[in-house]
């Protein structure tokens, strides 16, 4: 009989809305100028001063997007990993981001002459579907869907992408256009929504989810075999394709809002497998909380840590998610 997967039984339905909370408040209270408790409290009482101005509409909108984009991340990487049956399946690595971030440099580059809100929405989408679809093609034409494959094609595929991307801001920029915006994606950073945008972003957010759950019992299917999910009576071709194309929209709202914003869709899912277990009914909204947790912190670090400048928040997450990355990669080649 074949082992069931160690799992570290926590009280996670406790844990998690206290890790949301912590890191909510963490994000309010950080930037250039700090915020106490107390401050958070008289801007409440007093939302009419300039201090709680600051804090409840450009503060708060921000780091409500941030764990938005988090949660978005993390549901994205953990449906790439379990279509592909791949640890090392995540947003990033497999191109998709990079191909929504393409997409929205066309958007802000090149005149179309359309709204720019559902512009850049749905071009981010056609790039990160794309970009996922480029590389399933090269690590097939190769012979090679296991993990060694995937990455190598995501590799290639995401520096194809930068490269694109690079020419489209070296080429099309001029005087009446800032590159600022396009670098905000490239380097990644939340960016702050008005009231009307975080409800959108909500709105999306709740939509992907549920499409996420939705999947749930196809991708614990597929986690089987292929043969076994088809013995089950899954149709493993449309599934695939549904979910990838679920995945590429999620990912294309994350990026849309947040940027280039690496290796959140792969700690992620990890951790939250190790937590409640490779189920995906559990997993996706464990998997949601902690992408957003871990983005909520990485913001709250990448606006406090050298005032009054900001760092990139994807620079954040390259050096926490990097050495976890070459961790599951050596775990993997070891088995």
């Amino acid at each position: 009989m074949t082992p069931l997967p160690r799992t570290f039984p926590r009280p996670w339905p406790l844990a998690l809305p206290a890790a949301l909370a912590l890191g909510l408040v963490l994000g309010i209270c950080a930037g250039h100028d700090w915020a106490g408790p107390v401050d958070l409290a008289r801007a409440l009482a007093d939302p009419d001063t300039m201090r709680a101005r600051l804090l409840l509409d450009w503060r708060l909108p921000r780091v409500m997007a941030a764990g938005l984009v988090g949660a978005l991340l993390g549901l994205g990487g953990a449906i790439f990993q379990g279509v592909f049956r791949n640890p090392l399946a995540e947003p990033y690595l497999l191109g998709s981001a990079g191909g929504a971030a393409v997409g929205a440099a066309i958007a802000l580059l090149v005149p179309l002459g359309l709204p720019a809100a559902p512009l850049l929405a749905g071009l981010s989408f056609l790039g990160a579907w794309g970009a996922t679809w480029l590389v399933v093609l090269f690590a097939r034409m190769a012979g090679s869907l296991d993990a060694a494959g995937l990455l190598l094609a995501g590799v290639a595929v995401a520096a194809m992408l930068a490269a694109v991307r690079s020419f489209l801001m070296f080429a099309l920029s001029d005087e009446t256009i800032s590159l600022q915006v396009v670098l905000s994606w490239v380097l990644g950073g939340v960016q702050t929504p008005t009231w009307p945008g975080l409800a959108l972003l909500t709105a999306l957010t709740v939509a992907g989810f549920v499409l996420a759950q939705r999947l749930s019992h196809g991708l614990d299917l597929l986690g089987l075999d292929e043969e076994q999910a088809r013995a089950f009576g899954l149709d493993t071709n449309r599934f695939v394709s549904r979910a990838i194309l679920v995945g590429a929209l999620i990912v294309a709202v994350a990026v849309a809002y947040g940027g280039l914003v690496a290796f959140v869709g792969l700690i992620a899912p990890h951790v939250a497998r190790w937590w409640v277990g490779p189920r995906h009914a559990a997993l996706l909204p464990v998997t949601a909380g902690i992408g957003a947790a871990v983005v909520l912190v990485c913001d709250a670090l990448a606006r406090a840590a050298l005032p009054p400048a900001e760092i990139p928040l994807g620079l954040i997450t390259a050096v926490v998610g990097g050495p976890f990355f070459l961790l599951v990669l050596a775990r993997k080649l070891r088995s």
